[in-house]
């Protein structure tokens, strides 16, 4: 086993990942950020020869029981199953790179069981908490521009269940009102596919104003979502500022990732095919689009039930 820097060789093996994998920026991200936290937390793993199960398995000990400080000063200790699988599935899409260069002779993680997490939580938005975020954009915005563009942010992210990553990198050109559609381009899309979806009739009301209080301001960033104060496009921190703004304005608790879920459930709830849902949330595989349905509720089938008949 090598004695070479921790640090150095996950630098190769991230440019890997971007060069020649071309992986998506947000997945590179992703893992550049996992590692991160591991350094910091095991501060004392410093060379490829150190990274054995013992170490690993302190390493998902410290983050379980260690004690954040977390908005307004509240202090939480550890994180959810869902951060831990996260970073155990990043961890090891490493290892096994290591283990593939023979740099390891054994992936650290092969013996350590990869966690698994229930999904029975209620992430879908409810319709009333959707008409109090967009009664509180109405009521609360500084000014026209705000509003519009606001109100525009929380319909794309509703009609077309867009990802974060997708969802910032919209340009001006990927929509066409014409049409009703909306391009979402496979650079910026988790499996690398382009799609073409049509628009909900509000969403392209919602996008038909925001783009007249575009021609307003006079703005040429060819960005579809622009910052409040320049003509420039919205990065992740300032979509994370807006998410916090909407909170506070509302009243209501999300975040974006759950008007996707929303607009999984809807389709579902209208009976719209699984195989269609799928190609409309990006998914390569069924399996996944299953998992974003499960925000159904009981009392959602209950028409279902009733078509019963013997």
């Amino acid at each position: 086993m090598s004695s070479i820097s921790l640090g150095e060789v996950f630098k190769n093996y991230a440019d890997e990942c971007e060069y020649v994998s071309k992986l998506r920026p947000e997945t590179i991200r992703g893992y550049k950020n996992v590692f991160r936290l591991f350094l910091k937390i095991m501060p004392e793993v410093m060379s490829i020869e150190l990274l054995t199960p013992g170490m690993l398995n302190e390493f998902f000990k410290r983050i379980n029981t260690r004690k954040r400080i977390v908005g307004a000063g509240e202090i939480r200790t550890g994180v959810k199953p869902s951060t831990i699988k996260t970073h155990y599935n990043k961890l090891n899409a490493f290892f096994e790179w290591l283990l593939k260069k023979k740099i390891i002779e054994a992936n650290p993680l092969e013996d350590i069981k990869r966690p698994k997490v229930d999904y029975d939580d209620f992430r879908r938005v409810e319709d009333n908490d959707l008409r109090n975020i967009y009664t509180a954009i109405t009521l609360q915005s500084s000014d026209a521009f705000i509003q519009r563009r606001d109100t525009a942010m929380v319909s794309v992210l509703l009609f077309t269940g867009a990802r974060l990553g997708e969802f910032v990198s919209l340009r001006v050109t990927d929509i066409d009102l014409a049409k009703r559609e909306i391009i979402v381009r496979g650079e910026t899309s988790k499996s690398k596919k382009t799609r073409v979806l049509k628009m909900h009739p509000t969403l392209a009301m919602h996008l038909g104003d925001y783009f007249q209080e575009r021609k307003v301001r006079k703005l040429k960033t060819e960005h579809l979502f622009v910052s409040s104060r320049e003509d420039r496009g919205l990065t992740r921190d300032g979509l994370k500022n807006w998410v916090k703004s909407i909170i506070k304005k509302s009243g209501v608790k999300f975040h974006l990732h759950q008007l996707r879920h929303t607009f999984a459930c809807k389709l579902a709830e209208q009976d719209v095919n699984l195989s269609k849902i799928q190609k409309m949330m990006g998914h390569v595989d069924v399996r996944m689009t299953t998992k974003y349905t499960r925000s159904l509720r009981t009392e959602d089938m209950e028409d279902d039930i009733g078509k019963i008949s013997i």
